[in-house]
């Protein structure tokens, strides 16, 4: 059954712990009750936002003026190496039953918080694995033409952390299915600094249990798994996407800088590391502005460590970081949490 609530204070549903009330808050346990929901609101003309497990997310301290449906759906699947999973259930818990059943293809994303349905809208990835390499259909719900359907992966335009879905409010996903691979080996790992931990080269395999804990001791020395004794994981895990340049982009930047990271994308352009740009615009680990700052452990991370700050605190230490390297490298960082009632370009 759905719980519907007035005027809840959606700080409490984020990991930034930032966000004012929702008008009204209804937490949808089943598939038909999240559709029901959305249908609902559509036709009453409310303003809607779809809430997951708030890992991704920044909300404007005047709240939302509408209904929130959170997506609290739970399932899976499993018929050999086909994966089917509801919107709601935890990321991490269906990597981890993956790996335990011998399931590869998902093993490089361990630690990585939110849920399920949000994988595809942003093309989750980390340390040289992304869900769409393994994604085989996204069910949603078309708040348009007021019914469910599939996308093939092909329809879901998948590129670097972009899909079909990101940016756009037509579509509520309801369930995701994945194919691994049975083999109970990871698959080639690529990323260096995960092959370096685990002792193999790059494009060699591990077990996966291997892995999956080599994975998560790199994010937790990052401060990228949600921990209620770190402050450094109050965030919104990397606020800014990895630049991706095209030739003259990479030029300019060739220009102002040398030694930086550079890695060729299938597309032609080159992508680089808004790490190493923000640090060496002088925005080291710590940097703080007032109760916000970026992680002690990973300057990707914007952190409200002891839940004190405003997203109106948030937004403008992005906005500074954002134009000391704009200045110092003539690249604009763009933000990778979705802004509610927030836009980086507003001052103020």
């Amino acid at each position: 059954m759905n719980v519907r609530c007035q005027d809840v204070r959606l700080a409490g549903y984020t990991t930034l712990r930032l966000g004012g009330p929702a008008r009204t808050f209804i937490e949808a346990t089943t598939e038909d009750e999240l559709v029901e929901q959305v249908r609902a609101a559509d036709e009453a003309g409310e303003p809607l936002l779809v809430l997951g497990g708030g890992s991704n997310l920044v909300v404007a301290d005047e709240g939302f003026p509408g209904t929130v449906v959170r997506v609290a759906t739970r399932g899976v699947t499993i018929e050999g190496g086909r994966v089917e999973a509801q919107a709601g259930e935890e990321w991490d818990s269906l990597v981890a039953r993956a790996v335990a059943e011998g399931l590869s293809g998902v093993e490089c994303l361990s630690g990585i918080p939110g849920r399920v349905g949000a994988t595809p809208i942003q093309n989750v990835g980390a340390y040289g694995q992304d869900v769409s390499e393994t994604i085989t259909e996204v069910r949603v719900y078309d708040r348009r033409e007021q019914r469910v359907r599939a996308f093939t992966p092909a329809e879901c335009a998948f590129t670097y952390r972009h899909s079909a879905f990101k940016g756009n409010d037509r579509y509520v996903v309801l369930s995701v299915a994945f194919q691994l691979a049975e083999t109970g080996e990871s698959r080639p790992v690529r990323y260096a600094e995960l092959a370096r931990r685990l002792g193999v080269e790059a494009g060699g395999t591990a077990g996966l249990a291997e892995v999956r804990d080599a994975v998560l001791a790199l994010r937790r020395g990052k401060g990228m798994v949600l921990d209620p004794d770190d402050p450094d994981t109050r965030s919104a895990g990397s606020f800014f996407t990895n630049p991706v340049l095209t030739g003259q982009e990479l030029r300019l930047l060739a220009e102002r800088a040398e030694g930086f990271p550079a890695f060729p994308e299938p597309d032609g352009r080159t992508k680089t590391s808004a790490a190493w740009l923000i640090d060496r615009a002088g925005f080291t680990k710590g940097y703080a502005r007032g109760p916000v700052r970026l992680s002690t452990k990973h300057t990707l991370a914007l952190t409200n460590p002891d839940a004190e700050g405003t997203a109106r605190d948030l937004l403008a230490l992005a906005r500074e970081i954002r134009a000391g390297v704009r200045e110092a490298f003539g690249v604009t960082l763009v933000n990778e949490p979705v802004l509610v009632g927030l836009t980086l370009d507003e001052e103020g």
